[in-house]
């Protein structure tokens, strides 16, 4: 089954640690939520997708943009944040989610706008999602989404798992086109899948941004264990091994805070926008 990995993924200890995490994650990601939005410019009456919806907050801001008049779908392919994502949307007329893999779910071409953040990087066979995904749109549509650039431009990841690594195994190699958040880090391979998958149009554009991570050292450092590059590499590590881990990646981190306290090690990402 295509993306099994990922539904597997996503639908336990994941999607669990980003739904019992919602509120910080949506802080982390607050300002790249504000860009990404004003980049994408849902108008009013229009009718979105948003892929990869997760917990809800990308599609209950893309409903308010909108309106009554308008509609958005949110989809994703984990229970446990769907749940909660309908939970946070009870009473609101314009918005619905389904549970769906993007790559291949049967659409009609019915959106105005697909929309994404941080959620199209997963895919098993992108140029096979996105092309699945372009029959969604009118012909007019129009498609916008964020992702991460290359690793060590996002210190957010690279720096707790760097710090980690005296306490873990010896990874393996790691293959930069396999799904994940670093997949799309290649300007130029995100054109060619978006051109082979019928967009056009496309134009591509440097963001860069701070992750806010709170102010509270401990409770970053923790939460890298949780969700995160370090969560996948540090998850059969023991008890000792974590309590170092966690030890070493609070010193990382520190190096991030700001002149206000704020932990806010840099963001780098890529807005992507084209037309069907």
């Amino acid at each position: 089954m295509a993306n099994e990995d990922q539904i597997k993924f996503w639908n336990e200890k994941a999607g669990r640690n980003w739904t019992e995490l919602q509120e910080r994650m949506d802080a982390n990601l607050s300002a790249i939520h504000e860009a990404i939005m004003a980049f994408a410019a849902p108008r009013p009456g229009e009718r979105v997708l948003d892929i990869g919806c997760g917990t809800g907050t990308t599609t209950l801001a893309l409903a308010e943009r909108v309106g009554a008049e308008g509609a958005v779908t949110g989809l994703d392919i984990s229970q446990p944040m769907l749940a909660l994502a309908r939970e946070r949307a009870k009473g609101r007329a314009n918005v619905k989610f389904v549970e769906a893999d993007a790559s291949a779910h049967v659409f009609r071409p019915e959106y105005d706008l697909l929309f994404s953040r941080f959620g199209v990087m997963f895919f098993d066979d992108p140029a096979r999602a996105f092309a699945n995904l372009h029959g969604a749109l009118k012909p007019d549509g129009r498609i916008a989404f964020v992702c991460w650039r290359s690793p060590r431009e996002n210190p957010w990841a690279t720096a707790p798992l760097d710090a980690a690594k005296p306490f873990l195994p010896e990874l393996p190699p790691h293959d930069p086109l396999s799904p994940g958040p670093f997949a799309f880090s290649d300007a130029e391979r995100v054109k060619a899948i978006l051109a082979a998958a019928g967009f056009s149009a496309i134009r591509i554009q440097r963001h860069d941004s701070a992750m806010d991570m709170g102010n509270d050292l401990a409770f970053a450092a923790a939460q890298t264990l949780r969700i995160g590059p370090l969560s996948r590499a540090a998850a059969d590590a023991d008890e000792a091994a974590r309590a170092k881990i966690l030890d070493s990646v609070n010193g990382a981190l520190a190096g991030f805070i700001t002149a206000d306290g704020a932990i806010a090690p840099p963001a780098a990402c890529w807005l992507v926008a084209a037309q069907a």
